[in-house]
């Protein structure tokens, strides 16, 4: 790391892994948000020996705004929806249009979960610690989204963990989770990309291709 920027994600992944192992983590589980989020969760999974999975979860972007979270969704049987009302008021995003969206992410979800899953076991959260774990964390829209169904799907201990993110957001995710772990807290924020000399878009291959090598690291034991 220099001059204030990461590497890559497995550099960030590397340099938080530490400060993740030093709360002591019981059974851990670390949970990548896909995609950017899983070259750094690798580094730490590795680090803790600790199964790799993901949580498949997708930003609601605003209307006329995209790259706006105006909340997030995570698959399951009952879908884990989170809404900031504030940033929905601010950009017109109706309920219609929330519940237009967040049938079209569900979707993308449904994909990604037959590329990267199918035919993979996956860890049982129920009683473990998860670790959350993306690659930079700009309004936590997605953060909350998984936190919150992790915690609906009984981790017992719940930790957020990522290489840049503004203090704002790292209060916000504080009453959601039992600790989170933040290398780097700018208050001038504008985008996670500014942090990394690399911070190339990572393609469906390179996750698989994480998960495997995780897989074969742990025996895909649970």
């Amino acid at each position: 790391m220099s001059d204030g920027r990461f590497l890559d994600r497995r550099e960030a992944g590397r340099l938080l892994a530490p400060k993740v192992a030093a709360l002591a983590p019981v059974q851990p589980i670390v949970y990548a948000l896909p995609r950017g989020g899983v070259p750094v969760a690798a580094e730490i999974a590795a680090a803790l020996n600790a199964p790799l999975d993901l949580v498949l979860v997708r930003k609601i972007g605003a209307p006329l705004q995209p790259e706006l979270a105006v909340g997030a969704i995570v698959d399951g049987d009952e879908p884990v929806r989170f809404i900031n009302d504030e940033i929905a008021r601010q950009t017109g995003a109706d309920a219609d249009y929330l519940d237009a969206a967040s049938r079209r992410e569900l979707a993308e979800i449904e994909r990604r979960r037959a590329r990267y899953l199918a035919g993979r076991a996956r860890p049982d959260p129920r009683g473990r610690t998860a670790i959350v774990v993306d690659d930079g964390i700009a309004t936590g829209a997605t953060a909350v989204a998984a936190l919150r169904a992790l915690k609906q799907r009984g981790a017992a201990r719940l930790i957020v963990a990522a290489p840049v993110a503004p203090p704002d957001t790292m209060a916000r995710l504080r009453a959601e989770a039992d600790e989170v772990v933040c290398l780097l807290q700018p208050r001038a924020f504008w985008d996670i990309s500014e942090f990394y000399a690399d911070f190339h878009q990572l393609d469906d291959a390179e996750v698989v291709r994480a998960l495997e090598a995780a897989d074969a690291r742990t025996g895909n034991a649970a």
